[in-house]
């Protein structure tokens, strides 16, 4: 077993390799258990998908080895729990302060991971600091509730942590993910253990690292990198009182079917097709930048970017028009180039998505731009595409594809429009374009989403914004105070006042 300080690449190293996409980075990123990091049973390369290329060797967890974690996750959860809420806050707050002395390095360990643009790795590592400062705060604030029985009883309902929580990170934002879901377990007084994706998992690495710095006591982070064998470790271990998954549907009714057998809760956040309504009276002008944004967007691998636009006959013509040089004016290049579209994380993926655009051409829609492909070198790039006139019988229309490809279908009124976007089985968010004040929020809450946007769209919303989906885009709510309700339980204790 090693120390995390002697184990971890320092800063130094990293900074340095970072700022080559063509660089490895330096040593080995092993498992961070009980406050160190140790050597695992077996490692993998993780791929670098600007170049295709190996980027850093990393642990990949057993279902041993996630045992002995969660083990020890136990073992630190009571100490940890017994802190005052000011305490666990303080720590918290600490740890974002470190997130953000180490902003710049984590943000290049982010963009080499994923793929994803200097940019929107920059902001991605200034929302993970904000998560655990958010929750380092508001727990103090999470008071438990007095229910008024009359004078001869007394009754406290107190928020207690669920113990010990499982985390399972997706490789597309895991430096905000998992800043998310473990400030408000840790806050609330849970000792986590999280499976990131092993595409991904440089950061959460980090932020164990850093953990220790601030003064979370050892075993109440837990971190270890793996594939599907850990993931199914975790959620189905007897140990784990509650389990957060953000992922596909097929894989969320796996996890939610393992934690049922256990009667353990679970929190699904499973992708979304979140559709943009432009209504008649919308002002195009303010529409068409966010809708092309929120898709291309890391390579339109964002569960929340807005993939379908739904809009009146009367304005189809003139937003494909608004909407076009956005997609033809885009760059495309390694994140470190900071360009306007990375790579897609895979090559598993970068298939995933061209079959996508090569299906609905042959089912008719019409390519109205295409970004032009750069010569890049290798890695997995796709070009971003804008699709008009997609029916709703297509495919694109319905299904989630995780790329940079937008979907545009014309329909003759509100209702249409309405009916439209409940024409997939996922209820993540929405957006409504239309300056009539009162007809924009008539529509935006007869929408089945978790989130519904009027002439605005920031997707997945800010740090104290609920999140999450209806239907097949799961359950629970991550984001915001409600999240701290979902880390933690309920106990009702009453008291009988004897009468004198």
């Amino acid at each position: 077993m090693n120390t995390l300080s002697s184990s971890t690449p320092a800063p130094d190293e990293l900074r340095s390799a970072l700022d080559d996409h063509r660089t490895r980075l330096p040593g080995r990123f092993g498992l961070a258990v009980g406050g160190a990091v140790r050597d695992p049973q077996r490692w993998k390369d993780t791929v670098d998908p600007a170049t295709g290329e190996p980027l850093a060797t990393v642990a990949s967890a057993t279902p041993e080895e996630v045992d002995a974690a969660v083990v020890t996750a136990r073992a630190a959860a009571a100490q940890w729990a017994e802190r005052p809420p000011g305490e666990r806050g303080a720590v918290l707050r600490r740890l974002g302060a470190l997130v953000r002395r180490d902003a710049e390095v984590l943000a290049r360990l982010e963009t080499r991971d994923t793929g994803k643009p200097l940019t929107q790795g920059r902001a991605d590592i200034a929302a993970a600091a904000r998560y655990f400062e958010f929750y380092g705060s508001v727990v103090e604030g999470f008071l438990g509730d007095s229910v008024p029985l009359g004078p001869g009883s007394l009754a406290v309902v107190e928020r207690l942590p669920h113990g010990v929580t499982g985390h399972v990170v997706p490789w597309n934002y895991p430096a905000q993910i998992t800043a998310r879901s473990v400030g408000a377990a840790l806050a609330v007084g849970n000792a986590a253990v999280v499976k990131p994706a092993d595409e991904a998992p440089l950061v959460a690495l980090a932020y164990a690292r850093l953990a220790r710095e601030a003064g979370i006591p050892d075993g109440v982070l837990n971190v270890l990198p793996g594939g599907a064998e850990a993931g199914s470790a975790l959620v189905a271990h007897r140990d784990v009182d509650h389990v957060s998954f953000t992922g596909s549907v097929a894989t969320g009714r796996v996890v939610a079917a393992a934690c049922a057998d256990r009667g353990r809760p679970a929190l699904l956040e499973l992708g979304g097709k979140s559709a943009h309504l432009v209504l008649e009276g919308a002002d195009l002008g303010r529409a068409a930048p966010v809708i092309a944004r929120a898709l291309l967007l890391h390579a339109g691998q964002t569960c929340t970017a807005g993939t379908r636009v739904v809009v009146h006959e009367s304005l189809h013509a003139d937003l494909v028009a608004a909407l076009v040089p956005f997609f033809t004016a885009a760059t495309i290049g390694p994140g470190l180039g900071d360009p306007t579209v990375g790579p897609v994380v895979s090559a598993p993926q970068a298939e995933r998505v061209r079959g996508f655009v090569d299906r609905a051409e042959r089912e008719g829609a019409v390519v109205a731009a295409q970004t032009p492909m750069a010569a890049t070198g290798g890695g997995y790039f796709v070009p971003p595409v804008l699709f008009d006139q997609v029916a709703q019988t297509a495919e694109l229309f319905s299904q989630e594809v995780f790329g940079p490809v937008l979907a545009v279908t014309p329909v003759s009124s509100d209702a249409e429009a309405i009916d439209a976007a409940h024409n997939s089985d996922y209820g993540l968010t929405a957006a409504v374009w239309c300056t009539d004040i009162d007809r924009a929020l008539r529509t935006a809450r007869s929408l089945d989403v978790g989130q519904s946007y009027v002439n605005g769209y920031a997707p997945g919303g800010g740090v104290e914004l609920p999140f999450g989906g209806t239907r097949d885009s799961g359950y629970g709510r991550e984001k915001g105070v409600e999240a701290l309700r979902e880390y933690s339980r309920t106990r009702t204790l009453f008291v009988d006042i004897a009468s004198h």
